[in-house]
């Protein structure tokens, strides 16, 4: 794929028809390598769960088809998405006819599928899916802890457990706010931690999570440094980390990760 054009950053026009080759892979190895040298050996299962807004395209007769979609890529795939080349490549399809909503959607997902690396599936749902509405984050909001700073940038050392208990809690934050690698933009989300193990220091907890303010890596990287660095500090029972970063362009991604292997992620939050 080394022929592929980085689309991120550059004035780039929407195609006028159907173009999967815009489609750009980014691999997950060279993220993860500046996380933690034993990230592939720890419990991490999950998924990338991307929530398009934007879905359209012809039918067989030329009238616009308009849907919304949400499109999960297993963790375990080899590369990511470029979210800029996923949009354009999902505006590529407006002008494309297809007879059917399962045509459309098999072509995308084997498209996707291609640049990842491992098979993906989408769910292509009416726009007023009651499923798309979002819901609260539950669980104990860290924001209440107003005269937290964060610290200069994410490190694990931060981290601090408040006692020798060990504790079963859910936690959350709407304060994440992280920078694109590329472009350097900022990106907001809410992160939440669900918990079983030592009991942390919330405070810690918060200033961690706000360390990221400044920090410049994609979404998905940011919630697996997020996800290594509980885990390999705490040494937890169990742990799922979720972030619901809110949309750009039409897209919004909302990775998660989780030591289990059955547990699910949320869906979304209505800020997205």
């Amino acid at each position: 794929m080394s022929d592929k054009i980085f689309v991120l950053g550059e004035k780039t026009p929407a195609p006028t028809s159907y173009s999967p080759e815009v489609l750009f892979p980014i691999a997950r190895a060279v993220g993860r390598a500046t996380i933690d040298s034993n990230a592939s050996q720890l419990p991490m299962f999950g998924v990338d769960l991307w929530h398009i807004y934007e879905l359209s395209w012809l039918n067989a007769d030329g009238v616009p088809q308009v849907f919304v979609g949400r499109l999960l890529v297993p963790c375990e795939s080899t590369f990511i998405t470029e979210s800029k080349s996923l949009k354009l490549y999902l505006n590529s399809l407006n002008l494309t006819r297809f007879k059917t909503v399962e045509e459309a959607r098999d072509v995308i997902q084997s498209d996707v599928s291609k640049v990842v690396n491992m098979p993906v599936s989408l769910d292509i749902l009416e726009v007023d899916d009651p499923s798309m509405a979002g819901s609260a984050l539950d669980g104990d909001c860290l924001d209440r802890h107003s005269d937290v700073v964060g610290a200069v940038k994410p490190a694990k050392e931060i981290l601090r457990s408040q006692d020798d208990s060990e504790v079963e809690r859910t936690w959350y934050t709407h304060k994440l706010r992280s920078l694109c690698p590329v472009t350097a933009q900022p990106d907001w989300a809410s992160v939440q931690v669900r918990w079983c193990g030592p009991n942390i220091d919330e405070r810690t907890l918060l200033q961690y999570l706000l360390s990221f303010h400044t920090h410049q890596e994609y979404h998905e990287q940011c919630l697996e440094r997020i996800y290594c660095d509980l885990w390999s500090t705490f040494a937890p029972r169990s742990l799922a980390v979720q972030a619901f970063y809110t949309r750009r362009g039409g897209i919004d991604i909302t990775p998660f990760r989780a030591s289990d292997p059955s547990a699910l992620p949320r869906s979304r939050m209505p800020r997205q």
